[in-house]
């Protein structure tokens, strides 16, 4: 038998290569510096293009008829006299044939169909001279019967009272040039002027109507003439194209950002054909640009166009600004790690095992990004409290959350990369898996709210350049919200593109002078 002094000896031996294995474990498990989690090996997402994206600015200008009508009015004759060609003239001695035509003040009237411009006309012809032998043959083939032969040298006096209306009607339309067509359509109307000579009565009217519809023809030439060579659209066209060709400082999201710029750079001009209602005479423009976030300020070459495609009729006006926002991976890593690190699955400690997060971090995975993390594993009911380190790898899909304006993952779900990490952990660890899940898809979220607060900002200010309030002209735009749009990524970045809404629109009461 051994003596009691020897079976002490055993037991202080015993005890003591205990501590040192249990020592030598806690060295291993915790004075081991702790590596990064091994990224596994996944299917290559393609390299993102540039981040330019389309933008559209549609303003419509809205000019006041009453405008319109207080430029014409100034522009028109307000009088019309002229000697008609008559046959009459060449048998009096000492003929003098004159007619006299004032208008009334212009009224516009504004339809579908176009706008209406109409005057009354009010006037006189008169005929002076000496009768001739020749009157009677010249009274004879105006009323078609044989007149008596007269005196010569009789004097002739005669007056006749002239009243109608004239009627204009135009169409306009812009053609693929910058220019406007008037598009002109007049209609005279002139009641009777019944003249008697040598006690024959005949209407001097037609002559006169011959006269003025000449006259309006020449008037309604020039100023069709005088609208299509006025290059007031496409000065004022390419004034607003120079002012979107530039680079828009952004508001920096945080302190030590360094500052970004959104570049817009114009590409496509485009109209449609003026509508004409009660009250105004619209024409449509709009503007189409590439933008794109770059990190300096930039000049971009901006061609004016010299064609102007014209589209189908636009209701309404609209600003539709497309902005790209790039996040860094090592920027959601960042935010992933600090979420995570340091936090024990499940939270309240049920379950056969426990996981600590000991690192995270995000990577592209094909069309899901893939959270790897280092954890530590141990079972609960084990004696030693001993634990085993692997990388275990969840996936998910980036989604945007609209109402709350934030990135995050979606169909979070334990990927098959993980499956080795078991071997290691043990079978009690899968247990904790649920919760681990769910904390990645509620933690891993990134707030988008202050980079969309500082865009918003950055692009109003920007706006106020198109903010117009002159001699009879008012241009406003106005930024009405911001949605985010789109999110793609690739291995270096998640792009997230949001667009800017807006309402933009010019109104006119005064026409500049000529």
């Amino acid at each position: 038998m051994f003596s009691f002094r020897w079976g002490v000896k055993i037991a202080a031996a015993a005890v003591i290569g205990i501590a040192f294995f249990l020592g030598t474990l806690w060295a291993l498990n915790f004075l081991t510096p702790t590596v990064e989690p091994e990224k596994p090996t996944v299917a290559e997402t393609p390299t993102l293009p540039d981040a330019v994206r389309p933008s559209t600015i549609v303003a419509p200008v809205a000019i006041a008829i009453p405008a319109i009508g207080q430029a014409i009015e100034q522009a028109a004759p307000r009088t019309l006299s002229g000697k008609p060609d008559n046959p009459i003239a060449k048998v009096l001695a000492k003929a003098d044939i004159n007619y006299t035509l004032e208008r009334s003040p212009l009224t516009f009237t504004g339809r579908a169909e176009g706008l209406i411009i109409a005057t009354d006309l009010n006037g006189a012809l008169t005929i002076t001279g000496q009768a001739s032998d020749k009157l009677n043959d010249v009274i004879g083939s105006l009323i078609g019967q044989a007149q008596p032969r007269s005196a010569n040298g009789k004097p002739i006096d005669l007056r006749a009272g002239l009243k109608g209306r004239v009627t204009v009607t135009s169409r306009p339309k812009i053609t693929d040039r910058w220019r406007l067509e008037a598009n002109l359509v007049g209609r005279t109307e002139l009641s009777e002027a019944n003249l008697q000579v040598a006690g024959i009565k005949f209407n001097g009217a037609r002559e006169i109507r011959f006269l003025v519809d000449r006259a309006m023809s020449d008037q309604m030439l020039a100023l069709a003439a005088r609208v299509r060579d006025d290059p007031f659209m496409e000065n004022a066209a390419r004034r607003e194209w120079a002012k979107l060709c530039r680079s828009i400082p952004l508001e920096a999201s945080a302190q030590g950002v360094p500052p970004l710029f959104l570049e817009t750079r114009p590409t496509r001009a485009f109209a449609s054909q003026p509508r004409v209602d009660a009250n105004t005479v619209t024409i449509t423009i709009g503007v189409q640009a590439d933008t794109r976030v770059v990190a300096q300020q930039t000049k971009p070459d901006c061609p004016f166009p010299d064609k102007l495609d014209l589209v189908a009729p636009i209701e309404q006006g609209k600003i539709a600004i497309g902005v790209p926002i790039d996040i860094p991976f090592t920027d959601l890593n960042r935010l992933i790690d600090t979420q995570l690190k340091g936090r024990t699955f499940p939270e309240d400690g049920s379950g056969l095992a426990k996981i600590t997060v000991l690192r995270a971090a995000a990577a592209a995975a094909g069309d899901k990004v893939m959270v790897s993390m280092l954890v530590n594993a141990k079972e609960n009911k084990s004696w030693f409290g001993l634990g085993a380190e692997a990388t275990i790898h969840i996936s998910g899909k980036p989604v945007l959350d609209q109402e709350n304006q934030t990135l995050r993952l979606s169909d979070v779900k334990l990927a098959v990369e993980s499956d080795a990490a078991f071997g290691l952990l043990g079978a009690a660890a899968r247990a904790a898996m649920p919760a681990l899940q769910a904390a990645v898809a509620r933690q891993a979220i990134f707030d988008l709210r202050p980079t969309l607060a500082n865009a918003r900002k950055s692009l109003d200010k920007a706006l106020a350049d198109f903010r117009v309030q002159g001699d009879g002209v008012k241009a406003d735009a106005q930024i009405t919200g911001l949605r985010l749009a789109d999110v793609e990524f690739d291995q270096r970045i998640v792009r997230v593109t949001a667009e800017v809404d807006g309402v933009a629109r010019v109104s006119v009461s005064k026409l500049p002078g000529r």
